[in-house]
């Protein structure tokens, strides 16, 4: 069988396995751009895209994607985009602020706004370049929390929202001790950048083999030590409250997929997202063994969450379709 995702290639030190990433895209034929966006506070904001090198081919649609805490869009995230662009589609994403190539405090988050509107920004001028396409939102953890924002606000220009271990509730097995989290406003005001040491860095939680821990922790840009200031741990919680009580808002076609077993974002926020949501076309699948990432699963699963994504994404984008 033809393996669809790039995840087979990849090995403990690289992503991009004994290629380098410019053999790494020839070989999958895909054109990358890279560039960096300024935005309103005048912060350099890293940016990139992927399409099929062959530039005759008909693009399906457009995939904004945006990462989760502590990640970037590049290195293991960005084998994701590689295997949707290598499917027809144009895929842009964005660093956030704060990590990988942004300007920024690193894993620090006073204020989840400036994310949002940066994401805004940029998909913004994405979109407007490519008009007629259908455009699609994919967010993982914190990144999907962005997209349920974007989407809140931006009700009608999105024709597909997909979300992956989704932060709409911090699990019990990760926030912090139940007195410290009633003490987070008082240290978020005091100390905003005290590291709450008491959390295990997200990652020792996200990925279930162990190689693709050890390779995400070797990313090259990833300037984090994994533990959340206690303003930014205030701020992931206010996040999760404010989506509970707005997502009844959402009402455009949603994917949620989400690990049974993720020990960061408890799957009961990802069911209640769904019950709430007013879409009609909606869908949910909670994957029993699954943990927080889902590329950090065994491989074939990893093929078997792609495979079911992208043929939801592809039925949607289908153009005929304008509904």
């Amino acid at each position: 069988m033809a393996h669809h995702h790039p995840i087979h290639e990849a090995n403990e030190n690289s992503p991009y396995g004994n290629l380098t990433k410019e053999e790494f895209y020839h070989k999958h034929q895909i054109s990358h751009q890279q560039t960096f966006m300024i935005n309103k506070n005048n912060m350099k904001i890293f940016t990139q895209t992927w399409q099929p090198a062959d530039s005759n081919s008909c693009l399906k649609g457009l995939i904004g994607m945006i990462h989760g805490y502590t990640s970037e869009s590049g290195w293991l995230f960005e084998l994701n985009a590689v295997a949707m662009a290598k499917a027809g589609f144009f895929v842009c994403a964005l660093d956030l602020q704060g990590h990988g190539y942004s300007e920024g405090p690193s894993d620090h988050i006073t204020d989840i706004n400036p994310l949002v509107h940066d994401c805004l920004q940029y998909f913004d001028s994405v979109k407007a370049n490519h008009p007629k396409l259908p455009h699609f939102l994919y967010g993982e953890s914190l990144g999907a929390a962005i997209a349920i924002l974007i989407c809140l606000e931006q009700k009608k220009s999105w024709r597909g929202l997909i979300l992956t271990g989704s932060m709409c509730e911090v699990s019990k097995k990760f926030k912090p001790v139940w007195p410290l989290e009633k003490f987070l406003p008082a240290a978020a005001f005091v100390a905003p950048s005290w590291r709450i040491a008491v959390t295990k860095p997200p990652l020792t939680r996200s990925y279930r083999e162990k190689w693709k821990r050890n390779l995400a922790g070797k990313s090259p840009n990833r300037k984090t030590c994994g533990r959340p200031t206690a303003a930014t741990a205030l701020q992931l919680l206010r996040v999760c409250d404010y989506i509970k009580k707005n997502c009844y808002g959402l009402d455009l076609p949603l994917l949620i997929l989400h690990g049974g077993e993720d020990m960061i974002c408890d799957p009961d926020g990802a069911r209640y997202l769904y019950e709430s949501a007013a879409s009609k076309d909606k869908t949910l699948k909670i994957y029993d063994d699954m943990w927080h990432q889902w590329i950090g699963e065994p491989n074939e699963s990893v093929e078997n969450v792609f495979k079911s994504l992208l043929s939801w994404i592809e039925v949607r984008a289908d153009l005929t379709n304008t509904s």
